[in-house]
């Protein structure tokens, strides 16, 4: 499956928007789009001083260990990996091209109703991900050349 490469603006905001709505209907503290590298494409919420970008990163490498343990079970990928604590919770659910939605959550919400608006929330986001992964790629251009200092040649 082709990964998403680079969002537009107007991706980035849509993303966005989608998330921001998913926390209010699943009660969670914050959400994101995250690739399977780890890396943190959009976020909506706070989590106060946390490092989200090792969050993300961590969170990738969870999800890829699990890839492997449903490999060894016969399946081709388990759809949402669940990690519960005493106040805070995280949940981990497999979009397409190659993305994850991770949403942290406290105890005072249910797993049941995070689980049932991510499910609600993941079509919603895979339409972003798809019109991004079909955008053409225009890459940056640079019309200039350049001596082996790195000045530019007029």
């Amino acid at each position: 499956m082709a990964s998403i490469g680079m969002l537009s603006v107007e991706d980035q905001s849509a993303i966005e928007e989608h998330l921001k709505d998913f926390l209010g209907k699943a009660e969670s503290q914050w959400a994101a789009l995250v690739d399977r590298g780890g890396n943190l494409f959009a976020e909506h919420g706070e989590t106060g001083p946390l490092d989200m970008t090792i969050l993300c990163a961590l969170a990738a490498g969870s999800f890829s260990a699990t890839r492997e343990l449903a490999k060894r079970l016969g399946e081709d990928e388990f759809t949402a990996l669940y990690h519960e604590g005493k106040g805070v919770s995280i949940l981990m659910t497999a979009l397409d091209h190659e993305c994850l939605l991770v949403t942290v959550f406290s105890d005072q919400t249910n797993i049941g109703l995070v689980r049932f608006y991510s499910q609600q929330i993941s079509p919603q986001l895979n339409e972003v991900l798809k019109k991004a992964s079909e955008a053409p790629d225009d890459g940056l251009k640079i019309d200039a050349e350049f001596n082996e200092g790195g000045a530019i040649i007029s």
